[in-house]
């Protein structure tokens, strides 16, 4: 893809700031037939969709399907249905210290705001950001992934059939057009992808004072306990290290298992990868591909000096790493220390609870935890543990639901979408107080006259 030529990002920005100034995009209605429009647009471009993702990541239909156009579609249907509701002004109440007044919440739209996608799941989280900005009367300009071009060209003839620039624009390009995006002007900026660029969107958004909601990813433990099922953990997480070759922010990142159940784990494991992908994974339909040579030998470094239980084949030309356990790795490891973002999962050993709880509060925040096992230990978890999300004896589903935040914590993310979670995001929530002036007390102004009254009325 051509990189956008700078002039036309400042045109297509001025040209949605004159655009926003006319207030079309407050009205409820006008919001509610873009969805309308958006939503339509994605099922008539779905065999687009899935055959640029298949050319993109090896995705299968199927897994498109499940894992980011059926989202989208769910998400926009559900702002469409709740929007009138939210946008309406919300009465709250008023201290007696402030009568005759009255109070209220609206929520307006920021403005413009900047969308920054990944290429690991460049429909998704490209689209589902869209609807929250739309629903809440936003502009909006997106920068799709270069490393996704198949996914972004479409994504480009689709909202170029449904949308003007001056509302909806869409800018391709290379890390070039990022840093110029970034020294504009936005009124919100939404950016997923690595913690180190979230640092440097953040850095720069600084540089205006503009909010930004960041969704990181990092290091997301899964922990097998003694009580655990095994029979399911073994399929859900295989499962959910699997899905688009473990190119998930929060996919499982490594293992935490009960010393008692490891080795039928690990025999689970290669059997559950056969019952899913066939006796060749390179051969099934169903198993993607990592995204470019790049990140083929990235992969391929984590597995030279690694003990190797399981899987460990890496094809370079058709860039495909086999679903892998590692054993026996130490905490100071790379594959440790970085995000793995594959479909290699190391496994670590313990014996007590206590331990696994111990070894993730000394690190940042996980976008998510999985803990299979006993319910009376899902309390513990909860209480001594902190993270975007939290998933007993499952993987990946909480994305799937749209009543549900989805966002990281501390080093994971800031600021939370899904759902009214992403109309909130890209809203101004606007504090309301209308006085009458039928009353007006006197004692408020000076000289403060009857004050010990007013000092009993407000009961500090």
């Amino acid at each position: 893809m051509e990189n956008t030529l700078p002039s036309a990002i400042e045109k297509m920005l001025e040209h949605q700031r004159q655009f926003f100034a006319t207030h079309r995009t407050k009205d409820v209605q006008f919001r509610l037939e873009q969805l309308k429009k958006f939503r339509g647009a994605v099922l008539r471009y779905m065999p687009k969709i899935f055959d640029a993702l298949w050319s993109d990541l090896h995705k299968s239909p199927e897994e498109a399907y499940m894992t980011e156009v059926a989202i989208v579609l769910q998400e926009t249907k559900y702002h469409i249905k709740h929007l009138k509701r939210w946008a309406k002004p919300q009465r709250v109440p008023t201290p007696l210290k402030l009568f005759p007044s009255r109070s209220k919440v609206i929520y307006e739209p920021l403005g413009i705001a900047l969308i920054i996608a990944p290429w690991n799941s460049p429909f998704l989280l490209l689209m589902n950001t869209l609807v929250g900005a739309i629903s809440s009367g936003c502009c909006a300009i997106l920068k799709a992934s270069p490393y996704a071009p198949a996914t972004a060209k479409v994504v480009e003839q689709m909202l170029g059939e449904i949308f003007t620039e001056d509302y909806i624009g869409i800018t391709q390009g290379n890390r070039e057009v990022n840093i110029f995006l970034l020294e504009q002007r936005f009124d919100i900026i939404f950016f997923t992808g690595s913690r180190d660029l979230g640092r440097k969107v953040m850095k720069a958004a600084a540089e205006h004072l503009t909010p930004v909601v960041l969704e990181l990813g990092g290091k997301s433990p899964c922990i097998v306990d003694k009580e655990a099922n095994i029979d399911i953990a073994v399929r859900r997480i295989a499962w959910g290290k699997t899905l688009n070759a473990g190119q998930v922010c929060f996919a499982p990142d490594y293992l935490f298992i009960h010393r008692s159940q490891k080795r039928e784990f690990i025999m689970k494991f290669e059997e559950t990868i056969a019952r899913m992908y066939g006796s060749n994974c390179r051969e099934s339909k169903h198993y993607p591909r990592i995204v470019n040579r790049k990140a083929v030998e990235r992969l391929k470094g984590y597995l030279q000096s690694a003990h190797i239980v399981y899987g460990g084949e890496v094809c370079e030309p058709d860039r495909y790493v086999a679903p892998t356990l590692v054993d026996r790795v130490s905490a100071d490891l790379p594959i440790m220390q970085e995000e793995i973002f594959g479909p290699i999962l190391p496994m670590l050993t313990f014996d007590d609870i206590n331990e696994v709880i111990s070894y993730v509060n000394a690190r940042e925040k996980p976008l998510a935890i999985y803990y299979f096992g006993s319910c009376c230990k899902e309390k513990e978890i909860l209480r001594k543990t902190a993270a975007g999300a939290t998933c007993f004896n499952e993987t990946i589903l909480h994305i799937a639901n749209h009543y549900l935040p989805f966002g990281g914590v501390g080093g994971s993310g800031v600021g939370k979408y899904h759902g009214k979670e992403s109309f909130i995001a890209f809203s101004n929530c606007r504090a309301i107080i209308s006085s009458p002036t039928w009353c007006d007390i006197s004692t408020r102004y000076p000289p403060f006259k009857g004050f010990n009254f007013l000092k009993k009325l407000l009961n500090v």
